[in-house]
């Protein structure tokens, strides 16, 4: 008696597999979404993408970078204290954390096309605000939710990875640092000019710009077809496979578009589902620790050239020609930066894509789990060089290899969490990682900027402890993402 409502439920089940999966008639060809992709294959329309969607990592990295080139003008004009300073990075972050895992659950329901534009525009709002800022509060709050704007970009990435053919992921996707590359490079030299010209208020206008920009050109880039299979629109999936094939000059797959359809999507139950439970906590420590290693480099720049002209050299710190005024020596700390503090700034961001071209080689050739393995090795060797006694030389080509490990270790990661997932919660995994990715940026703030200050060598073998476990964990992975289908 106790097995029949059991054999009910089976026999519930076996009809709802057989309602929505729905056999073609016999000697009908079909083809899925990824047979069709592979046989477009690469061109016209996968390189507009690529400029497209890769372009919103300069409207990012702008935004994210934005506070670095900002933090030294808003301590003066407010009197902030350190903690003040650290405290508007730590809330941009956590306004990107809360987001990335609702935007993330929004687009595996509603689309990446329509969050991504919904990002950009909650973006650019809130970021013109930021100018009209009246007090540190206000610029606190205004800044956050840019962070949770801005936290929606990462739907950009996941069109290019449900477009692109398997091969050529490895390739495509790590050359999209350079658009990070790009953003970061133009927002210090915009610093350089505006802030000590026209302020720091129409610095954050001016670059609000190419986010808005942007959005103009979002149309000529159609919704993800493999999102639209999964939510049964057959049709708009095919339209768009047929427009990218038109477009590349390229044949469709013979048949009839044909894959399972009316799938739950955005499920939070299905990420620590056992299949993908372990796959999804290694990721999630592994993104944790990357975000804590790259953003603790770029808050503890300063402090690790101020050590190195003190332990390398005889001669007192050099300051910038501008540090020798009443600011400068005001209760509030003011230090503004001069030109050769931009430049060391430019020097160092440079460093992010040095080691792309052997990034890419890893990525295509070790596969995903080994290259990141070494770069996370890597990195946290290179933490603990720079407790070694050198040269102004030597620290800044130590500070300059970990800029590019830290870049190489993103690449990779963002590349394995967007292959790893199927369509149906691809955005929702890429979102929750992203949220662990901000607590890691969040909490490197107070280790660069105060327990570096109590213990140096502390907190050079914290972030490189950290760096240690993310290695093991990406070695240990069970699943390797190279030459593998989307699924």
């Amino acid at each position: 008696m106790a097995t029949a409502p059991k054999e009910a439920e089976n026999a519930i089940g076996l009809e709802e597999i057989h309602a929505e999966r729905q056999e073609p008639p016999k000697g009908q060809k079909t083809f899925t979404v990824e047979e069709a992709v592979e046989t477009i294959g690469f061109g016209k329309f996968h390189i507009v993408l690529f400029l497209i969607m890769g372009s919103t990592g300069v409207a990012e990295a702008m935004e994210i970078m934005l506070i670095a080139v900002v933090s030294p003008l808003i301590r003066c004009e407010w009197q902030l204290q350190d903690w003040q300073v650290a405290l508007v990075t730590t809330m941009v972050f956590f306004g990107y954390m809360v987001f990335s895992i609702v935007l993330g659950l929004l687009a595996d329901r509603y689309g990446r096309w329509k969050i991504l534009l919904l990002s950009f525009l909650w973006a650019a709002y809130f970021s013109l605000l930021t100018s009209f800022a009246p007090s540190y509060i206000w610029f606190v709050f205004l800044r956050a939710m840019v962070g949770g704007g801005v936290s929606g970009h990462a739907q950009g990435l996941i069109i290019k990875t449900e477009f692109l053919p398997t091969k050529y992921r490895g390739y495509m996707l790590p050359l999209s640092q350079v658009f990070w590359l790009a953003g970061s490079l133009l927002i210090i030299g915009l610093a350089s000019v505006v802030n000590p010209t026209i302020g720091w208020r129409w610095l954050i206008r001016i670059a609000s710009i190419p986010g808005i920009l942007l959005i103009l050109v979002f149309k000529f880039i159609p919704e993800s077809a493999r999102y639209n299979v999964s939510t049964g629109n057959v049709a708009a999936a095919l339209a768009t496979l047929q427009r990218i094939a038109k477009t590349n000059g390229a044949a469709m797959p013979e048949g009839v578009l044909r894959e399972p359809a009316k799938e739950r999507r955005g499920r939070f139950k299905d990420l620590i589902h056992p299949k993908y439970l372990r796959t999804t906590l290694q990721i999630w420590i592994i993104w944790l620790g990357i975000a804590f290693a790259y953003y603790g480099v770029i808050l503890a720049s300063a402090e690790l050239l101020e050590r190195d002209l003190v332990c390398g050299s005889a001669a007192p710190p050099v300051q910038d020609s501008g540090d020798d005024s009443e600011e400068s020596r005001s209760p509030c700390h003011c230090h503004l930066f001069g030109p050769a503090a931009y430049q060391t700034m430019i020097i160092s961001t440079v460093g992010e894509i040095a080691l792309n071209p052997l990034n890419i080689l890893g990525i295509n050739f070790l596969g995903r789990r080994l290259s990141l393995c070494i770069t996370m090795g890597c990195t946290a060797l290179f933490f603990l060089l720079l407790n070694i006694c050198t040269s102004s030389t030597g620290m800044t080509g130590f500070l300059f290899m970990l800029r590019a490990l830290v870049s190489a270790n993103f690449n990779t990661i963002y590349i394995y969490t967007a292959e790893v997932y199927p369509t149906t919660m691809r955005a929702l995994g890429m979102g929750t990682s992203g949220s662990l990715c901000r607590v890691g940026a969040m909490v490197a703030p107070f280790i660069s900027q105060v327990l570096m200050s109590a213990s140096f060598i502390g907190a050079l073998c914290l972030f490189s402890s950290v760096c240690v476990v993310c290695a093991i964990s990406a070695f240990t992975l069970p699943i390797e993402t190279k030459g593998r289908a989307l699924q």
